[in-house]
């Protein structure tokens, strides 16, 4: 398989040094135009037909990076942070493994030629703020998208959550999308992406929206709402479960259902951890397996 970096760091430096008129358009078509398949599938282009129209930039700054127009002298240093050798050494790793893990387990991976980025976060932008410095993107496979707020802490802790990305990347090769995926879809592939990133890199590493939430507030509060909408298979009113009230306020949701940060996240967690625990499979057999067999074996999660 081959997977390439699509280096940010050097493409940051170019939208700074340009003139402002330029910024927009290296950021789409140097940074994001690799990605444009990708975006395409959830009908975002990489420029609007009309000027501020919704795009690639849009899209992009909504979910908390940096919008390029505002990508200037002051980055520099954040720049700096992600340019080192290593750190991008470990991002591509981290993927690699995943992805060989998965052929080690005799599980052959239809998809081989993969591309991934790491995005700058806006410390300003509140999207940015709900994902603890760093974050990602892989649901669609062949593509894998990290975001960070570069520090010591972050830079780090970024790989794991590529472990994450890499294993939606694996387990939407034999999952099909569709306008009906459900609510138990989507937690069983974030518990999945979560409980993998934990195998690989250590339990203590699993990220805040996961720790985010104590044992009581996810047996009385979030199981109980997941349990009873697990069919749900209205995108927005299942991502409410999924997300909890604080991120959907701020994609515009004026409805909040009672839904802590990540509640369908942390669920998802516990869910597939129990899985794992009662039938004995391994978390790469766990991975390409059925939602719907899942829930079959953890009926008794929810009591």
């Amino acid at each position: 398989m081959n997977i390439k970096a699509i280096r940010s760091d050097g493409i940051y430096r170019k939208i700074i040094s340009a003139k402002p008129c330029q910024r927009e358009d290296i950021y789409r078509y140097e940074l994001m135009k690799p990605f444009e398949f990708k975006y395409s599938c959830i009908g975002v282009p990489i420029k609007a037909e009309k000027p501020g129209g919704y795009d690639v930039v849009m899209a992009t700054t909504m979910a908390g990076a940096f919008a390029p127009n505002n990508i200037g002298n002051e980055q520099i240093s954040d720049v700096e942070k992600i340019s080192d050798e290593g750190f991008w050494k470990a991002c591509e790793e981290s993927i690699r493994k995943t992805f060989e893990g998965f052929e080690a387990n005799s599980i052959s991976l239809p998809v081989k030629e993969y591309i991934f980025t790491v995005l700058l976060n806006d410390p300003q932008n509140p999207m940015a703020k709900m994902s603890g410095d760093y974050c990602g993107d892989g649901g669609i496979p062949g593509y894998i998208i990290g975001t960070i707020i570069p520090n010591e802490k972050s830079l780090k802790m970024l790989p794991v959550a590529l472990a994450h990305e890499a294993n939606h990347n694996v387990r939407w090769q034999f999952m099909k999308w569709s306008n009906k995926i459900t609510l138990g879809d989507m937690i069983v592939s974030e518990g999945l992406a979560e409980n993998f990133a934990a195998f690989m890199y250590g339990e203590d590493k699993i990220g805040v929206w996961v720790t985010s939430t104590t044992e009581e507030t996810l047996e009385n509060v979030i199981k109980p709402a997941i349990k009873e909408n697990i069919n749900c298979d209205d995108f927005n009113k299942l991502s409410a479960f999924l997300y909890g009230d604080e991120i959907m306020a701020l994609n515009g949701s004026s409805t909040p259902i009672g839904m802590p940060y990540c509640g369908g996240y942390a669920c998802g967690y516990s869910l597939i951890k129990y899985y794992l625990k009662k039938t004995g499979k391994t978390i790469f057999e766990a991975t390409i397996t059925p939602t719907e067999d899942i829930l079959k074996e953890v009926q008794d999660f929810w009591n």
